[in-house]
């Protein structure tokens, strides 16, 4: 069944814009009667009927609500730093939505040889992955942080820094993690963080962790760390 995202929903009658009026007629050859899905974002997954395929404005019938869709009992936020090939950003933006996370945040560190993103692409990547993966509850992506602003900021949760440094004890994700709880991951650059970032975060309550004993792209690790605490509250 066909997939749509339905930011403005309210009512029983909802128009796709006209990107996506013209994709579901014209590529899509969907017809009257065809039953669709729409996610709202903000936690809902509808069903409904087109009665009207108009490629300028399809219009759909909303029959059915399900409201806190597959809803976490956690919340994951991300803190990565940007990446000199923006594709490989946007691979780990799509993955770890696919996956499940909340809140991701690029942050710039020391060694961030990139600091530029994208939003609105990264916003439409975001979208597209919550279609494909079915989640209806929005990641948010915040505005670009530098590291030490970061770390001040208060974030509630367990708080975990992700390296590759030699020097100083790290654990595994799961020593430091508990299911069901809110937590907050930053991951660095392809230069890894410094150490003096590493201590800045570790006397700002984030505990150093390593995601397994290979040394991993950015991109990877963070969707290793989305997939660690997803694993975790599965058990």
């Amino acid at each position: 069944m066909q997939i749509f995202y339905a930011p403005d929903i309210d009512g029983d009658l909802y128009a796709l814009n006209e990107t996506e009026s013209r994709h579901s007629v014209r590529v899509l050859r969907m017809k009257k009667g065809m039953q669709v899905k729409l996610i709202d974002g903000k936690g809902n997954l509808y069903e409904g009927v087109i009665t009207e395929p108009d490629p300028k404005g399809c219009i759909i019938r909303i029959e059915s609500v399900i409201k806190n869709f597959e809803a976490r009992n956690y919340r994951l936020h991300i803190a990565i730093s940007p990446l000199k090939n923006p594709e490989r950003f946007e691979w780990f933006v799509e993955k770890s939505v696919e996956i499940g996370v909340d809140e991701i945040t690029p942050v710039i560190c020391r060694n961030t040889e990139k600091p530029g993103i994208k939003p609105d692409r990264i916003n439409n990547i975001i979208i597209s992955a919550m279609k494909q993966s079915l989640k209806s509850q929005a990641t948010l992506l915040n505005e670009v942080c530098e590291f030490p602003d970061l770390i001040k900021g208060g974030h509630s949760g367990i708080k975990m820094i992700a390296h590759c440094s030699g020097s100083g004890k790290r654990s595994q994700v799961g020593e430091v993690y508990s299911k069901a709880k809110d937590a907050v991951i930053i991951i660095g650059p392809e230069g890894d963080f410094s150490e003096d970032e590493i201590e800045q975060a570790e006397r700002y309550g984030y505990t150093p962790v390593h995601l397994g004993r290979s040394r991993l792209r950015t991109e990877t690790a963070g969707v290793a760390a989305c997939h660690s605490i997803y694993f975790i509250n599965q058990l």
